[in-house]
C-alpha cells in the first residue's frame, strides 16, 4: 500500500459538479492499493499515517484533530520504467482495492479522526491547495 501525504490549507473532491468531501488544515492522502494488500496492512497505514508528524512545529493529525481527505489513486503503483506508457499491473483490481481503502478510512475513524473522502470508481476532480508544500510518499 502507498499514500501520498499532503499538508493542505484546503482540499475537495468535485463528482459529476457536486462536491462530495472536502477539508481545511488538514491532509490530503491519496492511496493506492497493490496485490498483496491486507487489512491488517490498511490499519497499519492508517496509523502512519495519523500518527505522521509532518504538520507545523512537527505535530500529527493525532495531536492536533486536523481532518483527512482520503481518495483513493491507483496511479500511485503505475510503472513507466520502460518507454512513455504507464503499466498499471502493479495496482489492484477495484473490486481488491476499494475494501482496502474504506478499511484505512475506518480505522482512522477508529482512531478519532474526521475523514472526508472521494468517491470510488468514478471521475473525481479533486482540488487542493498545498501548505509548505510538504508532501511525503508512504510506502508500506
Amino acid at each position: 500500500m502507498r499514500a501520498l501525504v499532503q499538508t493542505v490549507a484546503r482540499a475537495s473532491v468535485t463528482v459529476d459538479g457536486a462536491v462530495v468531501g472536502e477539508i481545511t488544515d488538514g491532509l490530503l492522502v491519496l492511496v493506492g492499493v497493490t496485490h498483496a494488500d491486507t487489512r491488517q496492512v490498511a490499519a497499519a497505514m492508517a496509523r502512519k499515517v495519523h500518527e505522521l508528524r509532518i504538520l507545523d512545529d512537527e505535530r500529527s493529525a493525532a495531536d492536533t484533530g486536523a481532518p483527512l481527505l482520503v481518495v483513493s489513486q491507483f496511479t500511485l503503483y503505475g510503472d513507466a520504467r520502460k518507454g512513455r506508457r504507464p503499466s498499471w499491473t502493479a495496482a489492484a483490481p477495484a473490486d481488491v482495492a476499494e475494501p482496502l481503502v474504506d478499511a484505512v478510512v475506518e480505522e482512522l475513524r477508529a482512531r478519532g479522526a474526521t475523514v472526508a473522502t472521494g468517491r470510488f470508481r468514478t471521475h473525481m476532480l479533486v482540488e487542493s491547495v498545498n501548505v509548505g508544500p510538504r508532501s511525503l510518499l508512504l510506502d508500506l
